[in-house]
């Protein structure tokens, strides 16, 4: 086993996909490392949640003046180190930071205000109930590589508003956006004991979730994620879990192609189609299935691969060699078992080793792993259905549920399809467009994870619930304190019917009964 000085030797490089371009080298955070950053933030996290909110959410808005205004830079930075178009870098990832903080800054208060609570029971009139929303303490995050701005803040936001401390630990391909993060944060007052990023790899992700912190957010696999719940369950540690998705896009026969050919292309490889709500599934009513067919052909042959940096670009580079070769084995796969390749199925060596054309499928099956693993990358699977049923089932018929989206001209037609999807978000006539609604939870079912964030219920993940209760009669014994016996017995008997007895005069009756409870204990 390698000595904990070992470890904190070791290092990783930030690499522009794109150009190879080293950005800078980074010492790995040590298991002590990562410790002593909870520890502190532990320390200092007590007095960041006695503040008034209104204190913690006027930080917040100082954050969101310094972001909007640098704005470029960040984008820019985004780029460089996730390689994703300029554009898609400001729209996708500072523009979604900007309006979830927007919702924080609006929502935040009321969200923490203690909620009363009424008491129907009538054993139960004299007390008075409240609802408390407390921070769980330190809130520990792992972040993926392909969002490393948006997803990671949006999450930190909510957590340190409501009054968590939150240590962060960012892909090992992206840590200059998180430190980015950082930096913004403490330029808005965020104490730095309160917001901290710890840079490293898996063994730093492992401290992490080793450590004594109070709940783990993780984006990331399927195998990772089971892991990480396997070992939080030793110790009953809770956990918000987003583990991808496999995110099926159905096309009804009265769809307008135009439009959603559009669509799935666009679904399909922003990002070069590594984001977690990426179209990966495309199912089309077989009576318009080569009409969609030659539109997503005609429009992704339009679409221009390069450095993310040129205004020019629309796809830009995979994050790493390893990714393209998981698409390139399951294209591979696919044509050799049947699927027609249209456009693309192939790197691109003359951009760069981490280039992958956009790539058309046609004729896929589910027999296929391209139709039941995760993707992540440039590639639109396509296949026909001949019924709505049969496109609900095949929807459905997959381990993960995060989106889906469904495609008509009938909007209660398209709603009845979309109830019957087993996925945390469905659309109607859009796609992955979800991910940037600030008030719309974001989360999956089965093999897609746990939890939510964003919104509401993104709020609720930062906080436990406490429930108050004050009695306003403390100088008189409760009815049902000890003194039992036949009579009081019968006295508890008629003081249910009074309240539960289904004819009103059996209600009168038990009113009458039960008085001798109320004499006997003197109320």
């Amino acid at each position: 086993m390698p000595t904990d000085l070992e470890l904190a030797a070791r290092t990783l490089a930030s690499v522009n996909p794109a150009t190879g371009e080293i950005l800078r080298e980074l010492e790995c955070a040590s298991d002590a490392t990562v410790q002593a950053a909870v520890a502190r933030a532990r320390a200092a996290q007590p007095a960041w949640q006695a503040l008034d909110a209104n204190i913690r959410i006027a930080l917040l808005r100082k954050f969101q003046r310094q972001l909007q205004e640098d704005k470029s830079a960040v984008a820019t930075l985004i780029t460089k180190e996730a390689g994703k178009p300029y554009v898609e870098a400001l729209l996708t990832e500072v523009l979604v930071v900007l309006d979830a903080a927007r919702f924080l800054i609006e929502n935040a208060y009321g969200f923490l205000r203690e909620e009363p609570v009424s008491h129907g029971s009538l054993a139960m009139k004299t007390k008075v109930g409240r609802i408390l929303r407390e921070p769980h303490g330190v809130i520990g995050i792992i972040s993926p590589w392909n969002y490393p701005l948006s997803i990671p803040a949006v999450d930190a936001l909510a957590a340190l508003v409501t009054g968590n401390a939150v240590v962060l630990k960012p892909s090992e391909f992206t840590s200059l956006v998180a430190l980015k993060l950082e930096s913004l944060l403490r330029s808005a007052g965020v104490p730095p004991a309160i917001f901290q990023v710890v840079v490293g790899d898996g063994t730093t992700g492992a401290a992490l979730l080793a450590s004594k912190i109070d709940k783990l957010i993780f984006t990331g696999s399927v195998p990772t994620g089971k892991k990480i719940a396997q070992a939080a369950a030793a110790r009953l540690l809770p956990v918000m879990l987003e583990l991808g998705g496999k995110d099926p896009m159905l096309v009804l026969d009265d769809a307008n192609i135009d439009v959603a050919s559009a669509a799935a292309v666009w679904g399909a490889f922003v990002n070069a189609g590594q984001a977690c709500l990426s179209v990966e599934r495309c199912y089309v009513h077989r009576s318009r299935y080569a009409e969609f067919l030659a539109k997503v052909v005609a429009e992704a042959k339009q679409l221009r691969s390069g450095d993310g940096l040129d205004p020019q670009t629309d796809l830009g580079p995979m994050i790493h060699g390893r990714q393209a070769q998981v698409v390139e084995s399951q294209v591979e796969e696919a044509r050799a078992q049947g699927a027609r390749v249209l456009i693309g199925g192939k790197r691109l060596p003359e951009l760069g080793p981490n280039f992958y054309a956009p790539t058309i499928l046609a004729d896929v099956t589910h027999e296929m792993r391209i139709m039941r693993e995760e993707t992540f990358g440039p590639v639109l699977s396509v296949a026909p259905f001949d019924s709505d049923e049969e496109a609900i089932r095949l929807a459905n018929d997959s381990e993960f549920g995060l989106a889906a989206s469904v495609w008509t001209r009938d909007r209660e037609r398209g709603e009845s399809v979309a109830r019957r999807i087993a996925a945390g978000t469905v659309m109607v006539n859009d796609t992955i467009s979800c991910f940037g609604i600030s008030e719309a939870p974001h989360g999956g079912v089965k093999a897609s994870g746990i939890g939510r964030s964003h919104g509401k219920f993104g709020l609720e993940e930062m906080v436990r619930v406490k429930y108050l209760d004050i009695d306003r009669t403390p100088h008189l014994k409760k009815l049902w304190w000890y003194g039992y016996g036949a009579t009081f017995a019968r006295q508890m008997e008629a003081f249910v019917d009074l309240q539960f007895a289904y004819r009103v005069s059996d209600r009168l009756r038990a009113a009458l009964r039960s008085m001798g409870v109320l004499r006997s204990r003197k109320l």
